[in-house]
């Protein structure tokens, strides 16, 4: 089973972060195999300019606005992905959420099915191959 994976980015202020987390996972995301609830966040300074006639959450129309945010990362399956970012959307408060939508390749999250065997399946191709690539290279 190969599904696609993707890497979610979102910027938000920190009075939003809960909010936002119990939106990730009731959408289930941060799924990773036998994980749940997996996502890494960090604090970031960030800066827009509110264009005229809007209503922004920080910041006046017209003015550079500049402060410190939070930066959420966190993995989401193909199938979920539209159903995520409404959730994100939905419980954020920005105008314009920033929501960076990163495709995932080669990181072996995307063979990951939801069956434990499929799961043990595919790790068990990734180490034959893995000796097979030493073997084959003289390396261990």
């Amino acid at each position: 089973m190969n599904q696609a994976v993707y890497k979610l980015e979102i910027f938000l202020p920190e009075s939003h972060f809960s909010a936002v987390e119990e939106a990730l996972w009731a959408a289930d995301a941060g799924h990773i195999g036998a994980y749940d609830h997996c996502l890494s966040w960090s604090r970031v300074h960030s800066c827009w300019r509110p264009l005229e006639g809007t209503d922004p959450f920080l910041g006046k129309p017209g003015e550079l606005c500049q402060t410190e945010e939070i930066k959420i990362e966190v993995c989401c399956r193909g199938e979920r992905l539209q159903e995520t970012l409404a959730a994100v959307r939905a419980a954020h408060p920005y105008e314009e959420p920033v929501i960076n939508v990163i495709p995932l390749a080669g990181t072996g999250l995307e063979g990951k099915g939801e069956d434990p065997s499929e799961r043990r399946t595919f790790q068990s191709e990734q180490i034959r191959q893995n000796e097979k690539r030493r073997e084959t290279h003289g390396t261990k």
